[in-house]
């Protein structure tokens, strides 16, 4: 992964990945965001930073949450906003997806936000588009997905202050999970005193270790007095082959109940990047019960993924002024 997202005085210019940024700029996206967060409780929910900027949501995989949530952030910045429906685009005609790209920026578009079922195709986009357009990755294939580890980590914060002091374990289908690769980044980035992830030997990439993580495959012992719980959904759309036995013997090793939670921390938290599989990877009593932050999350999303156009765009307009 190269590092063009970062413009010369090191500003975002893209935020594809990650991997390679410093502790400065991913703290200052969560100061921004908490600027951000108190517009929800406005009775009119606008701040016209963004007015006159155009932002083309690319979906290319199934969203809900996260489509939902960048459309309301643009929104929010009082930029115009347009999802393509790539099902009925001119790319499912044949069109190349660059050739999609130039229309769309021939229509004085200002940012793409890109999700891909393909690891690395933020990056080519961002490495094809006009040096006025910046581009987010909001998920692409097995390899990132940014925005959610910083509402992640904008979470942990928000209960938990000081990230040295924590102790994180991640649990379930690291080895396909873009979420768990940029979550574990982003904590080691801002110096979280241990990260552990709890999974079994199917499930966990071959590199596990060099990321600088202690692993676990018992639920038990690797859920020993950690202050942050993060489950991951099962990732059956990019699985290849029998990894699991079955959801039911996957959920008795590794779901999470009430009586393995009781093994953590008293005053831990529990998250989840959704969609919850309830019964398969966490308990209803725990996905909603006293400990669990997962809606949060979601209500945290709106203001980094604000935070985070802001500051691509914002940086954008600096150059342009220098120009």
């Amino acid at each position: 992964m190269t590092n063009n997202q970062l413009t010369e005085s090191g500003r975002l210019r893209h935020f594809l990945t990650i991997e390679g940024l410093k502790r400065p700029l991913l703290t200052e996206i969560m100061d921004r965001a908490e600027q951000f967060s108190s517009i929800s409780h406005q009775q009119v929910k606008k701040v016209p930073l963004l007015r006159g900027k155009t932002i083309v949501n690319l979906f290319f995989e199934n969203s809900t949450r996260t489509r939902t949530t960048f459309e309301l952030a643009a929104k929010r910045l009082s930029a115009d906003v347009m999802n393509l429906n790539i099902n009925t685009s001119a790319t499912s005609k044949g069109e190349s997806l660059l050739d999609t790209l130039h229309n769309l920026e021939s229509m004085q578009s200002d940012m793409f936000v890109v999700r891909h079922n393909q690891s690395g195709a933020a990056e080519f986009i961002a490495q094809h588009v006009a040096p006025h357009v910046s581009v987010i990755n909001a998920g692409d294939g097995c390899h990132a997905h940014p925005t959610q580890a910083m509402l992640d980590m904008f979470t942990i914060r928000r209960h938990k202050q000081h990230f040295p002091d924590l102790r994180v374990a991640i649990v379930g289908d690291i080895l396909h999970s873009r979420v768990a690769r940029s979550q574990i980044q982003a904590l080691a980035i801002l110096g979280v005193g241990e990260i552990r992830v709890i999974a079994p030997k199917t499930l966990l990439p071959t590199d596990c270790q060099s990321l600088g993580v202690h692993v676990y495959h018992d639920m038990e012992e690797g859920l020993q007095d950690v202050d942050v719980v993060i489950m991951l959904r099962l990732q059956h759309e990019r699985m290849q082959g029998a990894l699991l036995p079955s959801a039911r013997e996957y959920y008795k090793s590794y779901g999470l109940t009430e009586e393995k939670l009781r093994l953590a921390k008293p005053d831990a938290i529990v998250m989840h990047p959704g969609p919850i599989n309830r019964g398969v990877e966490i308990a209803s009593t725990v996905a909603d019960g006293p400990q669990s932050v997962i809606l949060e999350q979601v209500t945290h999303g709106i203001a980094v993924r604000m935070a985070v156009m802001s500051m691509t765009l914002g940086s954008q307009q600096e150059q342009e002024g220098q120009a």
